[in-house]
């Protein structure tokens, strides 16, 4: 079982395209430093508080911004590339078929399918984070933290409350990687697994936006996502983060359990 999942990283991480993709996501949070030391001379003012804001206060805003724009667009459609290839991809290559003709049974490929999106979807947001912080801290600089109520904590413990939300968006994306992978087990084509990912992504940020479905903005996955922004505030709020993490652990085992029903009973022919 672990060499089968270590050679299920091993083939995530050596893609070149999950490589690009890596260096994509990178490449956000040192964009971001540079154009806000460019601009720093002119500051936004007004309007509320922002990660955006506070950047130039302290370098390692710029992984809490860096996770904050990329919610939305580029860590999704990363996963969404990832998962889609999952299954579709084996099939589309005519690779599944051998892949099942080992004894691994279905069901254990794919526990090691998904383990290996979530390694995935922690490399990237850690990566996020990570860079964000360092590139911060080169360019800003550190040192106490200003909180968005105003208060001012530690170095140390603003570096754990970035942990923590770095581990709250990956797991938020590996919910989505579930959701990916069952799409992936119900076509051959993993382009098309993608962009129906992204596509039921994208159709759930814009029902969250239309106030007028406030009942049903609970119940969807990306409605809490960005609620690791309440970590930053003194006291810490935690509502928001249990929240958004009984909705992604729900979500979670519904696609697994659907991905598994639809494997299962599905007739292998490539």
């Amino acid at each position: 079982m672990m060499r089968f999942a270590r050679s299920e990283m091993r083939l995530i991480a050596g893609r070149r395209r999950n490589q690009a993709g890596l260096a994509v996501l990178a490449a956000v949070p040192i964009l971001l430093a540079i154009a806000v030391r460019l601009t720093e001379s002119n500051p936004r003012g007004g309007g509320p508080p922002s990660f955006i804001d506070d950047i130039v206060g302290n370098g390692v805003f710029v992984a809490f911004a860096a996770l904050t724009l990329q919610l939305t667009l580029f860590l999704p459609l990363a996963i969404s590339m990832v998962s889609g290839d999952a299954i579709a991809g084996e099939a589309h290559t005519g690779t599944l078929r051998y892949l099942l003709t080992v004894p691994a049974g279905r069901s254990r490929v794919l526990a090691v399918k998904y383990f290996g999106l979530v390694f995935g979807a922690f490399v990237a947001v850690f990566t996020v984070a990570v860079v964000g912080a360092l590139v911060g801290m080169a360019i800003f600089g550190t040192g106490s933290l200003t909180t968005l109520s105003g208060t001012q904590i530690s170095l140390g413990a603003g570096l754990l409350r970035l942990f923590v939300s770095t581990v709250y968006v990956a797991l938020g994306m590996s919910s989505l990687a579930a959701l990916g992978l069952f799409v992936s087990t119900l076509t051959t084509q993993p382009i098309a697994a993608t962009v129906a990912t992204m596509v039921l992504t994208a159709a759930m940020w814009v029902l969250d936006a239309v106030p007028q479905l406030g009942w049903l903005h609970p119940w969807l996955l990306v409605d809490h996502w960005a609620a690791f922004a309440d970590l930053m505030r003194d006291p810490a709020d935690w509502g928001g983060v249990w929240r958004g993490l009984s909705v992604d652990l729900g979500y979670a085992v519904v696609c697994l359990l659907a991905a598994w029903a639809r494997f299962d009973g599905k007739d292998i022919t490539t």
